[in-house]
Protein backbone atom coordinates (compact mmCIF):
# COMPACT_ATOMS: atom_id res chain seq x y z
CA UNK A 1 0.00 0.00 0.00
CA UNK A 2 1.88 2.98 -1.08
CA UNK A 3 1.03 6.22 1.00
CA UNK A 4 1.86 9.86 0.31
CA UNK A 5 4.48 11.71 2.13
CA UNK A 6 1.99 14.32 3.33
CA UNK A 7 -0.77 14.87 5.69
CA UNK A 8 -4.21 14.00 3.84
CA UNK A 9 -7.80 15.40 4.49
CA UNK A 10 -10.84 15.19 3.46
CA UNK A 11 -12.01 18.88 4.65
CA UNK A 12 -9.35 20.99 3.23
CA UNK A 13 -11.34 24.34 4.09
CA UNK A 14 -8.10 26.45 2.75
CA UNK A 15 -9.51 27.91 -0.32
CA UNK A 16 -10.99 30.71 2.25
CA UNK A 17 -8.61 33.34 0.86
CA UNK A 18 -5.91 31.70 3.70
CA UNK A 19 -7.66 33.37 6.42
CA UNK A 20 -8.10 30.39 8.82
CA UNK A 21 -6.30 27.22 7.96
CA UNK A 22 -8.05 23.68 8.64
CA UNK A 23 -7.05 21.28 11.43
CA UNK A 24 -6.70 17.69 11.23
CA UNK A 25 -10.15 16.79 10.61
CA UNK A 26 -10.70 13.96 8.17
CA UNK A 27 -6.77 13.14 7.54
CA UNK A 28 -5.42 9.50 7.99
CA UNK A 29 -2.94 9.51 10.20
CA UNK A 30 -1.30 6.18 9.00
CA UNK A 31 -1.51 7.18 5.76
CA UNK A 32 0.09 10.88 6.47
CA UNK A 33 3.34 9.29 8.40
CA UNK A 34 5.66 7.52 6.26
CA UNK A 35 7.81 7.26 8.90
CA UNK A 36 6.07 5.18 10.72
CA UNK A 37 5.53 2.59 7.62
CA UNK A 38 9.55 2.80 7.53
CA UNK A 39 9.82 1.72 11.29
CA UNK A 40 7.26 -1.08 10.93
CA UNK A 41 8.92 -2.45 7.82
CA UNK A 42 12.52 -2.02 9.55
CA UNK A 43 11.38 -4.07 13.02
CA UNK A 44 8.67 -6.62 11.60
CA UNK A 45 8.93 -9.75 9.93
CA UNK A 46 7.55 -8.82 5.99
CA UNK A 47 4.76 -10.91 6.59
CA UNK A 48 3.36 -9.44 9.50
CA UNK A 49 3.96 -6.07 8.57
CA UNK A 50 1.22 -6.59 5.25
CA UNK A 51 -0.93 -8.34 7.49
CA UNK A 52 -1.35 -5.84 10.25
CA UNK A 53 -1.06 -2.68 7.57
CA UNK A 54 -5.21 -2.56 6.39
CA UNK A 55 -5.70 -2.66 10.00
CA UNK A 56 -3.40 0.53 10.88
CA UNK A 57 -5.13 2.20 7.51
CA UNK A 58 -8.21 1.84 9.07
CA UNK A 59 -7.55 3.24 12.76
CA UNK A 60 -5.73 6.08 10.69
CA UNK A 61 -8.71 6.79 8.91
CA UNK A 62 -10.65 6.34 12.59
CA UNK A 63 -8.38 8.08 14.23
CA UNK A 64 -9.02 11.54 12.22
CA UNK A 65 -12.37 10.55 11.83
CA UNK A 66 -15.08 9.94 13.65
CA UNK A 67 -13.07 8.18 16.77
CA UNK A 68 -11.85 11.95 16.91
CA UNK A 69 -15.43 13.54 17.56
CA UNK A 70 -15.61 10.70 20.13
CA UNK A 71 -12.45 11.75 21.76
CA UNK A 72 -13.69 15.46 21.19
CA UNK A 73 -16.92 14.76 23.35
CA UNK A 74 -15.35 12.27 25.65
CA UNK A 75 -13.37 15.44 27.18
CA UNK A 76 -16.32 17.66 27.50
CA UNK A 77 -18.57 14.98 28.80
CA UNK A 78 -16.47 13.49 31.66
CA UNK A 79 -17.98 10.39 33.72
CA UNK A 80 -19.90 11.36 36.96
CA UNK A 81 -20.07 8.87 39.78
CA UNK A 82 -23.47 7.60 41.02
CA UNK A 83 -23.92 6.44 44.31
CA UNK A 84 -27.24 4.42 44.27
CA UNK A 85 -28.79 2.74 41.41
CA UNK A 86 -32.33 3.54 40.53
CA UNK A 87 -33.79 1.54 42.93
CA UNK A 88 -32.15 3.43 46.32
CA UNK A 89 -29.77 0.59 46.68
CA UNK A 90 -26.39 1.85 47.37
CA UNK A 91 -24.57 0.15 44.42
CA UNK A 92 -21.85 2.81 43.18
CA UNK A 93 -21.57 2.90 39.05
CA UNK A 94 -20.15 5.68 36.95
CA UNK A 95 -21.54 7.21 33.70
CA UNK A 96 -20.12 7.47 30.67
CA UNK A 97 -20.61 9.57 27.81
CA UNK A 98 -21.65 7.76 24.73
CA UNK A 99 -19.18 8.56 23.05
CA UNK A 100 -16.76 7.01 25.53
CA UNK A 101 -18.26 4.01 24.80
CA UNK A 102 -17.77 3.91 21.23
CA UNK A 103 -13.69 4.64 21.67
CA UNK A 104 -14.01 1.48 23.60
CA UNK A 105 -15.55 -0.55 21.45
CA UNK A 106 -12.53 0.64 18.95
CA UNK A 107 -10.04 0.56 21.15
CA UNK A 108 -11.17 -3.30 23.31
CA UNK A 109 -13.09 -4.30 20.57
CA UNK A 110 -12.28 -4.16 17.00
CA UNK A 111 -8.31 -3.44 17.23
CA UNK A 112 -7.81 -5.39 20.65
CA UNK A 113 -5.12 -2.95 21.71
CA UNK A 114 -5.07 -4.64 25.16
CA UNK A 115 -4.86 -7.77 24.58
CA UNK A 116 -1.76 -7.75 21.03
CA UNK A 117 0.79 -9.28 22.89
CA UNK A 118 -0.94 -11.30 25.16
CA UNK A 119 -4.19 -12.97 23.10
CA UNK A 120 -3.81 -15.06 19.77
CA UNK A 121 -6.34 -14.60 17.34
CA UNK A 122 -7.04 -11.04 16.88
CA UNK A 123 -7.69 -9.37 13.66
CA UNK A 124 -6.97 -12.82 12.31
CA UNK A 125 -3.37 -13.31 12.72
CA UNK A 126 -3.08 -16.78 14.23
CA UNK A 127 -0.56 -15.76 16.96
CA UNK A 128 0.14 -13.29 19.66
CA UNK A 129 1.23 -9.93 18.05
CA UNK A 130 5.03 -8.81 18.80
CA UNK A 131 5.55 -5.40 21.14
CA UNK A 132 6.40 -3.36 18.27
CA UNK A 133 3.22 -4.10 16.34
CA UNK A 134 0.96 -3.52 18.88
CA UNK A 135 2.68 -0.24 19.77
CA UNK A 136 1.86 0.62 16.40
CA UNK A 137 -1.75 0.67 17.37
CA UNK A 138 -1.22 2.30 20.70
CA UNK A 139 0.41 5.27 18.31
CA UNK A 140 -2.24 6.00 16.02
CA UNK A 141 -5.17 5.16 18.63
CA UNK A 142 -3.29 7.25 20.92
CA UNK A 143 -3.71 10.61 18.58
CA UNK A 144 -7.12 10.91 19.06
CA UNK A 145 -7.65 10.00 22.59
CA UNK A 146 -4.93 10.11 25.19
CA UNK A 147 -7.04 9.10 28.03
CA UNK A 148 -8.39 5.91 26.88
CA UNK A 149 -5.16 4.54 26.22
CA UNK A 150 -4.68 4.49 30.36
CA UNK A 151 -7.37 1.81 30.57
CA UNK A 152 -5.81 -0.12 27.53
CA UNK A 153 -2.69 -0.22 29.13
CA UNK A 154 -3.75 -0.97 32.28
CA UNK A 155 -5.52 -4.13 31.19
CA UNK A 156 -2.66 -5.77 28.99
CA UNK A 157 -1.12 -5.10 32.56
CA UNK A 158 -3.18 -6.77 34.75
CA UNK A 159 -3.55 -9.53 31.68
CA UNK A 160 0.15 -9.85 31.74
CA UNK A 161 0.92 -10.13 35.81
CA UNK A 162 -2.02 -12.69 35.88
CA UNK A 163 -0.37 -14.77 33.29
CA UNK A 164 3.45 -14.69 34.60
CA UNK A 165 2.54 -14.63 38.50
CA UNK A 166 -0.77 -15.49 38.87
CA UNK A 167 -2.26 -19.13 40.21
CA UNK A 168 -3.67 -21.38 37.93
CA UNK A 169 -7.04 -20.90 39.75
CA UNK A 170 -6.63 -17.24 39.30
CA UNK A 171 -5.87 -17.56 35.41
CA UNK A 172 -8.84 -19.47 34.53
CA UNK A 173 -11.29 -17.81 36.36
CA UNK A 174 -10.00 -13.76 35.13
CA UNK A 175 -7.40 -13.99 32.24
CA UNK A 176 -9.80 -15.00 29.16
CA UNK A 177 -11.88 -11.80 30.19
CA UNK A 178 -9.12 -9.37 30.78
CA UNK A 179 -7.82 -10.49 27.48
CA UNK A 180 -11.13 -10.27 25.45
CA UNK A 181 -11.99 -8.63 22.52
CA UNK A 182 -16.18 -9.30 22.43
CA UNK A 183 -17.10 -6.26 24.79
CA UNK A 184 -20.19 -8.45 26.53
CA UNK A 185 -16.93 -11.00 28.11
CA UNK A 186 -14.58 -7.74 28.49
CA UNK A 187 -13.52 -7.50 31.90
CA UNK A 188 -11.57 -4.13 32.13
CA UNK A 189 -8.51 -4.26 33.91
CA UNK A 190 -6.76 -1.80 37.15
CA UNK A 191 -3.72 -0.47 39.10
CA UNK A 192 -4.35 1.40 41.93
CA UNK A 193 -0.77 1.98 43.13
CA UNK A 194 -0.48 5.22 44.59
CA UNK A 195 -1.43 6.16 48.47
CA UNK A 196 -1.27 9.95 49.94
CA UNK A 197 1.28 8.92 52.19
CA UNK A 198 3.40 8.70 48.83
CA UNK A 199 3.76 8.11 45.19
CA UNK A 200 7.05 6.60 43.76
CA UNK A 201 7.96 6.15 47.63
CA UNK A 202 5.74 2.73 47.15
CA UNK A 203 7.66 1.31 50.55
CA UNK A 204 5.65 3.98 52.48
CA UNK A 205 2.56 2.40 51.64
CA UNK A 206 0.23 1.74 54.81
CA UNK A 207 -2.77 -0.42 52.89
CA UNK A 208 -2.96 -3.82 55.00
CA UNK A 209 -4.35 -7.17 54.50
CA UNK A 210 -5.30 -9.22 57.01
CA UNK A 211 -6.13 -12.93 56.84
CA UNK A 212 -9.87 -13.15 57.79
CA UNK A 213 -12.24 -16.60 57.09
CA UNK A 214 -9.95 -17.69 55.23
CA UNK A 215 -9.49 -14.67 52.92
CA UNK A 216 -7.30 -12.19 52.26
CA UNK A 217 -9.45 -8.78 53.07
CA UNK A 218 -7.69 -5.38 52.36
CA UNK A 219 -8.11 -2.12 54.50
CA UNK A 220 -6.63 1.47 53.79
CA UNK A 221 -7.34 4.46 50.87
CA UNK A 222 -5.76 4.45 47.13
CA UNK A 223 -5.55 8.42 46.19
CA UNK A 224 -5.22 8.00 42.57
CA UNK A 225 -6.52 5.41 40.49
CA UNK A 226 -7.16 5.45 37.06
CA UNK A 227 -10.04 3.24 35.29
CA UNK A 228 -11.95 3.72 39.29
CA UNK A 229 -14.65 1.09 38.14
CA UNK A 230 -11.99 -1.82 36.81
CA UNK A 231 -14.07 -5.21 37.16
CA UNK A 232 -10.27 -6.43 38.33
CA UNK A 233 -7.33 -4.59 39.95
CA UNK A 234 -3.70 -5.35 40.66
CA UNK A 235 -2.79 -3.53 43.73
CA UNK A 236 0.01 -3.62 46.28
CA UNK A 237 -0.99 -4.02 50.26
CA UNK A 238 1.26 -4.88 53.15
CA UNK A 239 0.50 -8.48 55.00
CA UNK A 240 -0.07 -8.53 58.70
CA UNK A 241 3.38 -9.11 60.26
CA UNK A 242 5.64 -8.26 56.87
CA UNK A 243 8.57 -6.01 57.25
CA UNK A 244 8.89 -2.31 56.36
CA UNK A 245 9.63 -1.24 52.84
CA UNK A 246 8.98 -2.78 49.42
CA UNK A 247 10.33 -6.07 50.55
CA UNK A 248 7.15 -6.17 52.91
CA UNK A 249 4.67 -5.86 49.89
CA UNK A 250 2.02 -7.91 48.44
CA UNK A 251 0.85 -8.30 45.54
CA UNK A 252 -3.21 -8.73 44.77
CA UNK A 253 -6.05 -9.12 42.86
CA UNK A 254 -9.03 -7.54 43.82
CA UNK A 255 -12.31 -8.17 42.21
CA UNK A 256 -14.80 -5.02 41.33
CA UNK A 257 -17.66 -7.90 42.19
CA UNK A 258 -17.45 -11.33 44.31
CA UNK A 259 -19.09 -14.41 43.16
CA UNK A 260 -22.58 -13.27 44.14
CA UNK A 261 -22.75 -10.49 41.95
CA UNK A 262 -22.40 -8.17 45.05
CA UNK A 263 -19.81 -5.45 44.56
CA UNK A 264 -17.05 -6.00 46.77
CA UNK A 265 -16.31 -4.00 49.61
CA UNK A 266 -14.34 -1.29 48.46
CA UNK A 267 -16.15 2.83 47.57
CA UNK A 268 -14.89 4.76 45.14
CA UNK A 269 -15.04 8.22 47.33
CA UNK A 270 -14.63 10.75 44.34
CA UNK A 271 -13.41 11.26 41.19
CA UNK A 272 -10.99 13.38 40.17
CA UNK A 273 -11.07 16.75 38.67
CA UNK A 274 -7.96 16.65 36.42
CA UNK A 275 -6.46 19.04 34.15
CA UNK A 276 -6.25 16.46 30.84
CA UNK A 277 -7.36 12.79 30.29
CA UNK A 278 -10.66 14.21 31.56
CA UNK A 279 -12.61 11.28 29.65
CA UNK A 280 -11.24 8.21 31.74
CA UNK A 281 -12.57 8.05 35.40
CA UNK A 282 -9.76 8.68 37.87
CA UNK A 283 -10.82 8.55 41.58
CA UNK A 284 -10.15 7.63 44.92
CA UNK A 285 -10.75 4.71 46.91
CA UNK A 286 -10.91 3.45 50.39
CA UNK A 287 -10.74 -0.21 50.85
CA UNK A 288 -13.17 -1.57 53.53
CA UNK A 289 -12.03 -5.40 53.86
CA UNK A 290 -11.85 -5.76 50.31
CA UNK A 291 -11.67 -9.67 49.43
CA UNK A 292 -8.17 -9.94 47.28
CA UNK A 293 -6.07 -13.11 46.30
CA UNK A 294 -2.90 -12.90 46.73
CA UNK A 295 -1.00 -13.38 43.61
CA UNK A 296 2.65 -14.79 43.51
CA UNK A 297 4.96 -14.67 46.06
CA UNK A 298 3.66 -12.40 49.04
CA UNK A 299 7.53 -11.13 49.56
CA UNK A 300 7.81 -10.26 45.70
CA UNK A 301 4.47 -7.98 45.69
CA UNK A 302 6.69 -5.07 45.34
CA UNK A 303 9.30 -6.61 41.81
CA UNK A 304 6.18 -8.09 40.32
CA UNK A 305 4.89 -4.79 39.96
CA UNK A 306 7.33 -3.00 38.45
CA UNK A 307 7.28 -5.61 35.68
CA UNK A 308 3.98 -3.60 34.98
CA UNK A 309 5.30 -0.31 35.75
CA UNK A 310 7.98 -0.63 33.52
CA UNK A 311 5.68 -1.85 30.49
CA UNK A 312 3.85 1.53 31.24
CA UNK A 313 5.75 3.36 30.35
CA UNK A 314 7.51 2.31 27.38
CA UNK A 315 3.61 2.63 26.45
CA UNK A 316 3.83 5.99 28.20
CA UNK A 317 6.99 7.08 26.01
CA UNK A 318 4.83 5.70 22.85
CA UNK A 319 1.44 7.52 23.66
CA UNK A 320 3.46 10.99 24.48
CA UNK A 321 5.19 10.57 20.85
CA UNK A 322 1.38 9.83 19.94
CA UNK A 323 0.26 13.55 21.37
CA UNK A 324 3.76 15.25 19.73
CA UNK A 325 2.77 13.47 15.96
CA UNK A 326 -0.72 14.86 16.07
CA UNK A 327 0.72 18.44 17.52
CA UNK A 328 3.06 18.29 14.56
CA UNK A 329 0.39 17.64 12.06
CA UNK A 330 -2.05 20.20 13.48
CA UNK A 331 0.92 22.69 13.82
CA UNK A 332 1.65 21.58 9.57
CA UNK A 333 -1.92 22.12 8.18
CA UNK A 334 -1.88 25.81 10.08
CA UNK A 335 1.71 26.52 8.56
CA UNK A 336 0.32 25.15 5.36
CA UNK A 337 -2.34 26.77 4.81
CA UNK A 338 -2.80 29.70 6.52
CA UNK A 339 -1.50 32.55 4.30
CA UNK A 340 -0.37 35.68 6.11
CA UNK A 341 1.47 39.26 5.09
CA UNK A 342 0.72 37.66 1.62
CA UNK A 343 2.90 34.28 2.64
CA UNK A 344 2.06 30.80 3.77
CA UNK A 345 3.85 30.56 7.02
CA UNK A 346 5.52 27.48 5.84
CA UNK A 347 7.72 29.40 3.45
CA UNK A 348 9.01 32.27 5.50
CA UNK A 349 12.15 31.49 7.86
CA UNK A 350 10.98 31.60 11.09
CA UNK A 351 8.08 29.80 10.37
CA UNK A 352 10.47 26.71 9.13
CA UNK A 353 12.77 26.89 12.07
CA UNK A 354 9.61 26.32 14.50
CA UNK A 355 8.63 23.26 12.14
CA UNK A 356 11.69 22.00 12.51
CA UNK A 357 11.52 22.16 16.63
CA UNK A 358 8.30 20.70 16.82
CA UNK A 359 9.15 18.07 13.88
CA UNK A 360 12.83 16.90 15.40
CA UNK A 361 11.45 15.54 19.08
CA UNK A 362 8.40 14.03 17.12
CA UNK A 363 10.93 11.59 15.23
CA UNK A 364 13.48 10.87 18.23
CA UNK A 365 10.69 9.62 20.08
CA UNK A 366 9.29 7.63 17.24
CA UNK A 367 12.47 5.81 16.79
CA UNK A 368 13.04 5.89 20.51
CA UNK A 369 9.56 4.06 21.02
CA UNK A 370 10.37 1.23 18.44
CA UNK A 371 14.07 0.74 19.67
CA UNK A 372 12.44 -0.01 22.98
CA UNK A 373 9.64 -1.95 21.91
CA UNK A 374 12.11 -4.07 19.87
CA UNK A 375 14.64 -4.43 22.97
CA UNK A 376 11.02 -5.74 24.74
CA UNK A 377 10.33 -8.13 21.90
CA UNK A 378 13.95 -10.04 22.57
CA UNK A 379 14.19 -9.76 25.81
CA UNK A 380 10.90 -11.86 26.37
CA UNK A 381 12.36 -14.05 23.75
CA UNK A 382 15.23 -14.97 25.54
CA UNK A 383 18.05 -12.11 24.76
CA UNK A 384 19.93 -10.84 28.02
CA UNK A 385 21.28 -8.96 26.01
CA UNK A 386 18.46 -7.14 24.97
CA UNK A 387 17.01 -7.69 28.59
CA UNK A 388 19.99 -5.51 29.76
CA UNK A 389 19.10 -2.73 27.24
CA UNK A 390 15.43 -2.83 27.90
CA UNK A 391 16.39 -2.00 31.03
CA UNK A 392 18.34 1.55 30.42
CA UNK A 393 16.19 2.66 27.51
CA UNK A 394 12.82 1.91 29.11
CA UNK A 395 13.35 4.77 32.16
CA UNK A 396 15.41 7.27 29.20
CA UNK A 397 12.20 7.20 26.54
CA UNK A 398 10.15 7.74 29.75
CA UNK A 399 11.76 10.49 30.90
CA UNK A 400 12.52 12.43 28.13
CA UNK A 401 9.69 11.51 25.66
CA UNK A 402 7.09 13.03 28.20
CA UNK A 403 9.05 16.23 29.01
CA UNK A 404 9.26 17.22 25.23
CA UNK A 405 5.78 16.34 24.57
CA UNK A 406 4.78 19.46 26.45
CA UNK A 407 6.97 21.71 24.24
CA UNK A 408 5.72 20.35 21.39
CA UNK A 409 2.41 20.77 22.15
CA UNK A 410 2.68 23.89 23.44
CA UNK A 411 4.58 24.87 19.94
CA UNK A 412 1.82 23.39 18.01
CA UNK A 413 -0.61 25.07 20.06
CA UNK A 414 1.01 28.51 19.23
CA UNK A 415 1.47 28.12 15.35
CA UNK A 416 -2.48 28.06 15.58
CA UNK A 417 -2.07 31.03 17.72
CA UNK A 418 -4.87 32.67 19.87
CA UNK A 419 -7.58 29.98 18.62
CA UNK A 420 -5.49 26.96 19.35
CA UNK A 421 -5.86 28.01 22.67
CA UNK A 422 -9.78 27.30 22.16
CA UNK A 423 -11.37 23.89 23.08
CA UNK A 424 -12.89 23.75 20.32
CA UNK A 425 -9.44 22.66 18.48
CA UNK A 426 -7.72 19.85 19.77
CA UNK A 427 -4.40 21.45 20.47
CA UNK A 428 -5.71 22.35 23.67
CA UNK A 429 -6.70 19.11 24.33
CA UNK A 430 -3.15 17.63 23.40
CA UNK A 431 -1.09 20.23 25.66
CA UNK A 432 -3.27 19.25 28.41
CA UNK A 433 -2.79 15.88 27.99
CA UNK A 434 1.08 16.07 27.18
CA UNK A 435 1.42 17.36 31.40
CA UNK A 436 0.66 13.83 32.43
CA UNK A 437 2.37 11.96 30.80
CA UNK A 438 5.60 12.92 32.56
CA UNK A 439 3.91 12.08 36.25
CA UNK A 440 2.66 8.92 34.86
CA UNK A 441 4.73 6.15 36.69
CA UNK A 442 7.28 8.30 37.99
CA UNK A 443 8.06 11.75 37.67
CA UNK A 444 11.04 13.09 35.96
CA UNK A 445 13.10 12.95 39.17
CA UNK A 446 12.45 9.47 40.25
CA UNK A 447 12.74 7.89 36.33
CA UNK A 448 16.11 9.68 35.73
CA UNK A 449 17.26 8.00 39.14
CA UNK A 450 16.12 4.74 38.05
CA UNK A 451 17.76 5.16 34.71
CA UNK A 452 21.16 5.99 36.22
CA UNK A 453 21.09 4.10 39.84
CA UNK A 454 19.32 1.02 39.30
CA UNK A 455 19.95 0.09 35.27
CA UNK A 456 23.60 1.40 35.48
CA UNK A 457 24.72 1.51 38.99
CA UNK A 458 22.86 -1.72 39.77
CA UNK A 459 22.70 -3.42 36.93
CA UNK A 460 25.53 -1.96 34.74
CA UNK A 461 23.40 -1.95 31.57
CA UNK A 462 25.05 0.71 29.85
CA UNK A 463 27.48 -1.81 28.36
CA UNK A 464 24.73 -3.57 26.89
CA UNK A 465 23.51 0.20 25.34
CA UNK A 466 27.16 1.33 24.11
CA UNK A 467 27.67 -2.45 22.65
CA UNK A 468 24.46 -1.88 20.91
CA UNK A 469 25.05 1.22 19.42
CA UNK A 470 28.68 0.69 18.14
CA UNK A 471 26.70 -2.74 16.81
CA UNK A 472 23.97 -0.11 14.84
CA UNK A 473 26.52 1.64 13.37
CA UNK A 474 28.56 -1.22 12.32
CA UNK A 475 26.00 -1.69 10.73
CA UNK A 476 25.21 1.56 8.79
CA UNK A 477 27.24 0.69 5.67
CA UNK A 478 25.51 3.76 3.24
CA UNK A 479 26.47 6.07 6.38
CA UNK A 480 29.09 8.87 6.01
CA UNK A 481 32.39 7.10 7.70
CA UNK A 482 33.07 10.55 9.53
CA UNK A 483 29.41 11.00 10.66
CA UNK A 484 29.83 7.05 12.13
CA UNK A 485 32.86 7.81 13.54
CA UNK A 486 31.28 10.98 15.11
CA UNK A 487 28.65 9.09 16.69
CA UNK A 488 30.60 6.54 17.79
CA UNK A 489 32.44 8.93 19.92
CA UNK A 490 29.57 10.80 21.44
CA UNK A 491 28.45 7.21 22.09
CA UNK A 492 31.43 6.75 24.32
CA UNK A 493 31.29 10.47 25.91
CA UNK A 494 27.49 9.89 26.62
CA UNK A 495 27.76 6.45 28.26
CA UNK A 496 30.94 7.90 30.15
CA UNK A 497 28.99 10.60 31.69
CA UNK A 498 25.76 8.43 32.47
CA UNK A 499 28.67 6.09 34.20
CA UNK A 500 30.72 8.65 36.41
CA UNK A 501 27.07 10.33 37.45
CA UNK A 502 25.72 7.06 38.64
CA UNK A 503 29.02 6.39 40.08
CA UNK A 504 28.60 8.77 43.22
CA UNK A 505 25.32 9.83 45.15
CA UNK A 506 27.18 13.40 45.21
CA UNK A 507 26.67 13.46 41.35
CA UNK A 508 22.41 13.04 41.64
CA UNK A 509 21.90 16.33 40.94
CA UNK A 510 23.19 15.54 37.17
CA UNK A 511 20.81 12.78 36.93
CA UNK A 512 18.45 14.59 34.51
CA UNK A 513 21.33 16.20 32.34
CA UNK A 514 22.93 12.59 32.18
CA UNK A 515 19.36 11.21 31.31
CA UNK A 516 18.62 13.56 28.41
CA UNK A 517 22.28 13.26 26.66
CA UNK A 518 21.53 9.46 26.74
CA UNK A 519 18.11 9.89 24.97
CA UNK A 520 19.48 12.15 22.58
CA UNK A 521 22.74 10.81 21.59
CA UNK A 522 21.03 6.94 21.77
CA UNK A 523 18.20 8.52 19.36
CA UNK A 524 20.64 10.42 16.84
CA UNK A 525 22.29 6.70 16.60
CA UNK A 526 19.16 5.05 15.99
CA UNK A 527 17.89 7.65 13.15
CA UNK A 528 21.37 6.79 11.23
CA UNK A 529 20.88 2.99 11.39
CA UNK A 530 17.38 3.64 10.50
CA UNK A 531 18.24 6.20 7.62
CA UNK A 532 20.73 3.14 6.03
CA UNK A 533 18.02 0.34 6.48
CA UNK A 534 15.24 2.86 4.78
CA UNK A 535 18.05 3.94 2.20
CA UNK A 536 18.12 0.19 0.96
CA UNK A 537 14.35 0.14 1.02
CA UNK A 538 13.33 3.67 -0.61
CA UNK A 539 16.75 6.12 -0.80
CA UNK A 540 15.37 8.69 1.43
CA UNK A 541 18.11 9.35 3.52
CA UNK A 542 15.81 12.40 5.77
CA UNK A 543 16.45 10.92 8.55
CA UNK A 544 20.33 10.99 8.45
CA UNK A 545 20.07 14.40 8.36
CA UNK A 546 17.65 13.94 11.67
CA UNK A 547 20.24 12.69 13.08
CA UNK A 548 22.95 15.24 12.29
CA UNK A 549 19.73 17.95 13.87
CA UNK A 550 19.55 15.95 16.80
CA UNK A 551 23.34 16.41 17.77
CA UNK A 552 23.83 20.10 16.56
CA UNK A 553 20.78 21.47 18.53
CA UNK A 554 19.93 18.90 21.37
CA UNK A 555 23.81 17.93 22.58
CA UNK A 556 26.38 20.49 21.36
CA UNK A 557 26.64 24.20 22.72
CA UNK A 558 25.76 26.58 20.53
CA UNK A 559 27.10 30.23 20.72
CA UNK A 560 23.79 32.38 21.27
CA UNK A 561 25.37 35.35 19.21
CA UNK A 562 26.05 33.73 16.07
CA UNK A 563 23.31 34.06 13.20
CA UNK A 564 21.85 31.20 11.67
CA UNK A 565 22.69 30.55 8.29
CA UNK A 566 19.86 31.26 5.77
CA UNK A 567 20.82 29.27 2.80
CA UNK A 568 21.50 26.04 4.56
CA UNK A 569 18.50 26.45 7.08
CA UNK A 570 15.95 26.65 4.13
CA UNK A 571 17.63 23.73 2.34
CA UNK A 572 17.61 21.51 5.61
CA UNK A 573 13.82 22.90 5.76
CA UNK A 574 12.83 22.15 2.27
CA UNK A 575 14.19 18.61 2.45
CA UNK A 576 12.79 17.59 6.10
CA UNK A 577 9.33 19.65 5.80
CA UNK A 578 8.50 19.38 2.19
CA UNK A 579 6.79 16.50 0.23
CA UNK A 580 9.41 14.41 -1.79
CA UNK A 581 12.25 11.92 -0.20
CA UNK A 582 15.87 13.14 0.42
CA UNK A 583 18.40 10.47 -1.06
CA UNK A 584 22.12 9.80 0.53
CA UNK A 585 23.34 12.23 -2.49
CA UNK A 586 21.80 15.26 -1.14
CA UNK A 587 22.09 14.40 2.25
CA UNK A 588 25.42 13.95 4.20
CA UNK A 589 27.74 14.98 6.48
CA UNK A 590 31.56 14.95 7.04
CA UNK A 591 33.47 16.42 9.97
CA UNK A 592 31.67 19.78 12.07
CA UNK A 593 29.49 20.42 8.53
CA UNK A 594 25.82 20.04 7.07
CA UNK A 595 26.75 18.51 3.67
CA UNK A 596 23.62 19.71 1.41
CA UNK A 597 24.78 18.66 -1.89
Amino acid sequence: MQKPATPQRKNDTAGQAGLLAPDTSGMNFYRADPALTDLLRIHLPDALFRHIEPHLDRLGELAGGTLDECARLADRHPPVLHQRDKFGRDVQWIEYHPAYRELEKAAFGEFGIHALSIRKGIMGWPDKYPVVAKHAFTFLFNQTEFGMGCPINVTDGCAKLLANFGSEALKAKYLDGLTQTDMSKLTQGGQFMTEKEGGSDVGTLTTRAAQEDGHWRLYGEKWFCSNADAKVVMLLARPEGAGPGTRGVGLFLMPRFLDDGSQNHYRIVRLKDKLGTRSMASGEIKLEGAIAYAVGKLDRGFVQMAEMVNSSRLSNGVKSAALMRRAYYDAMTVARNRVVFGNRIIDLPLGRRQMLKIMLPVEQALSMSFLTADALDRAEAGSQDAAALLRILTPTLKFRATRDARKVCGDALEMRGGIGYIEEFATARLLRDAHLGSVWEGTGNIVAIDALRRAIGRHGAEAALAADLHARLDDSASVPQAWRDRLRGLTDRAVGFAREVAGKADNEADARRATSLLYHVVSAVALAWEAHRIHDMRGDARRLLLSRLVIDHRVLPSDPFRLTENAPQQKIAALLLGERAAGMSEVSVAGEDVVLL
